[in-house]
């Protein structure tokens, strides 16, 4: 499946749930290294609305193990000091319902290897999900994947002589048992053409941005006479156009002028960034991508944004990753160049980030809560990724 962006949640639909309806199995959160932050916030939402239902509701027609005082299991992923590692389950997760929540992108996390500390790649901790499932054994009644950053998306595709990353990826975790995989955002969610018969969901933070967005800027006046979006690239424009048709701005688009004749770090070095689009001259602009690497090329954009004389420049992507660090983005909030960055909370961000006067923090447990009940309910999870309403809703609270 793939949509367009997320709904909040109201607690009435979200207690509606349980009523006159059954579980496919008990419910189990296996966060991997990395992701335990969010896992904690994730089970915080559904320990405390399965909490409430109980408090104003009879256990009559409730499953057993329906309100537990975590849904977190219980379990290890050991390195031995040679670099090899093992998944260890401490409970039982016989005839679950497992989820297993997996940031591949966090940097943060260590391990010892011959007594130096090792951070782990995004390798080591697609590694540790197949222990996890290994460890498993069979025994869950259902295996779902949430990876929100998925692993390899970049790599994606093949232009020459070269590897398959993601795709090939995503046929280890069938081949595993994996029942579905959701992730957030994909790089290019064809990829999910590597295993057509593996339940495969490409999920977007639109509504949960766009709502960070307005609470935030008060004084945002969402009219195309004054507020224009903008892709940053070709790839981008798919998602730039949804957020400008949700907003009823006009979308322009920079492509990026390469240097095929050179590899650098991958990649085709960019030689200039073209715009195409109208006058946006003291014009807010919004600048929609899913990721941040380094982030020079928006830095270099917003730049020409400024020299085209644009008013403010907000900045919204799903990952912001910063491989090169943060005094970039600091003297550009100092210069003026950028008023906000917002970004997700589906990946690990430094305190230095988090502190940042400049940055927004979008929170997604609520959402990711709310998904993973409906899953354990087996509810057709359709309805909620159709933000149109409620985008909506929010524009006219903002404008009235």
């Amino acid at each position: 499946m793939m949509t367009q962006g997320g709904i909040s949640v109201n607690p009435t639909e979200w207690r509606s749930l349980y009523q006159n309806r059954m579980p496919v199995a008990p419910l189990g959160i296996l966060a991997l290294e990395g992701s335990k932050e969010l896992a904690t916030l994730i089970d915080r939402h559904l320990t405390g609305q399965r909490g409430a239902y109980l408090a104003k509701h009879s256990r009559h027609g409730l499953s057993d193990g329906f309100a537990r005082e975590s849904f977190l299991i219980n379990f290890d992923c050991f390195r031995f000091m040679n670099g090899e590692g093992k998944a260890v389950i401490h409970e039982t997760v016989r005839g679950h319902d497992i989820y297993i929540l997996a940031d591949v992108g966090n940097y943060s996390c260590k391990f010892k290897m011959f007594g130096m500390d090792c951070p782990m790649s995004p390798d080591d901790h697609f590694q540790d999900i197949k222990r996890v499932i290994a460890a498993i054994g069979g025994r869950a009644r259902r295996i779902t994947v949430i990876m929100p950053l998925l692993y390899s998306g970049r790599q994606h595709k093949r232009q020459s002589r070269e590897s398959l990353d993601c795709a090939v990826a995503l046929q280890e975790l069938e081949r595993l048992g994996v029942d579905n995989i959701f992730t957030f955002d994909a790089h290019d969610p064809r990829v999910q053409n590597a295993i057509p018969l593996t339940g495969f969901n490409n999920l977007y933070p639109t509504y949960q941005i766009i709502r960070a967005l307005l609470q935030n800027e008060k004084d945002l006046v969402i009219d195309k006479s004054r507020m224009v979006v903008v892709s940053p690239d070709e790839g981008a424009m798919g998602r730039s156009i949804y957020y400008a048709s949700m907003l009823g701005l006009n979308v322009n688009l920079f492509y990026k002028r390469r240097d095929h004749s050179r590899v650098v770090n991958g990649k085709n070095p960019i030689v200039q960034h073209e715009f195409l689009g109208d006058d946006i001259s003291g014009k807010d602009v919004l600048i929609i991508d899913d990721l941040i690497a380094s982030g020079e090329s928006i830095l270099d954009i917003a730049r020409e944004l400024k020299r085209r004389k644009a008013n403010r420049i907000y900045i919204a992507v799903t990952f912001a990753l910063f491989t090169e660090g943060l005094e970039k983005y600091h003297r550009a909030f100092e210069e003026g160049v950028i008023t906000r960055v917002y970004d997700t909370n589906l990946t690990y961000r430094t305190p230095e980030l988090m502190n940042a006067p400049w940055f927004v923090n979008v929170d997604m447990s609520e959402f990711i809560a709310y998904l993973i009940d409906m899953l354990n309910y087996d509810q057709s999870i359709s309805p909620l990724f159709d933000p149109t309403r409620k985008i909506r809703e929010l524009l006219k609270k903002y404008q009235g």
